[in-house]
């Protein structure tokens, strides 16, 4: 029987990864269909994907009837929809501690280093690879530092972002520091990141929404 729930993503994108990352925590079934950003100018710039999302950018996810767009505003939607387990704490405080978490990697660190905005830096500005590289390093440091310090600094910040259950901050952060692996920034320079990152590198739901784990991925 087909899900209600269909995630339009690509195995790389760290938007859609948090997304898968929420569904995993919340033990939600859902169809994952592949829209591939790069091959053939980008399959999410095609007529019928536009139509879904007119921004052309992954992830969405149909809910029924229902198509939403940001990874933000669909991990909350599933939150509210969906309560049990909950990505947000039950204090107003809380939840707003975390939402600023989750926010710092969804609205700082990571639209800078979108492929987009990497896609543009050189077909714009001639930038070659290696100063694609210094970039993204630059911005992803520049966020994990902030990070790092509110983290370590907090009493609330336990096995993870926020206590000992895993939830929307973490599902923001782990992707990002996919990225910040990939582009060859040292977790061991931010220690409290890099031990959430372990620690949520042992979960199931963490697993199973890994790239290298999604379908459209390519086989080694």
């Amino acid at each position: 029987m087909a899900s209600d729930l269909v995630l339009y993503g690509y195995w790389r994108s760290t938007a859609a990864y948090r997304v898968r990352i929420a569904l995993n925590l919340k033990g939600l079934a859902f169809e994952n269909r592949p829209v591939h950003l790069v091959r053939g100018g980008g399959e999410q710039h095609a007529p019928a994907y536009a139509a879904l999302n007119p921004l052309e950018l992954v992830p969405s996810l149909r809910d029924g009837e229902r198509t939403l767009t940001q990874s933000l505003a669909i991990m909350e939607y599933l939150d509210e929809t969906r309560p049990e387990p909950p990505l947000l704490p039950s204090d107003a405080a809380g939840r707003a501690r975390v939402r600023e978490l989750a926010q710092i990697v969804a609205c700082d660190i990571h639209p800078i280093g979108n492929l987009r905005v990497l896609q543009r830096l050189v077909t714009q500005f001639d930038a070659p690879e290696d100063e694609k590289v210094v970039w993204s390093r630059h911005w992803i440091a520049t966020g994990f530092h902030a990070l790092e310090t509110m983290l370590a600094r907090d009493s609330a910040t336990g096995r993870y972002c926020h206590g000992d259950t895993p939830g929307l901050a973490d599902a923001c952060l782990i992707p990002q520091c996919y990225n910040a692996l990939r582009w060859g920034v040292p977790l061991q320079d931010y220690p409290t990141i890099q031990r959430i990152h372990a620690a949520c590198g042992e979960l199931d739901a963490f697993k199973a929404a890994a790239p290298e784990a999604q379908p459209d991925a390519p086989k080694s």
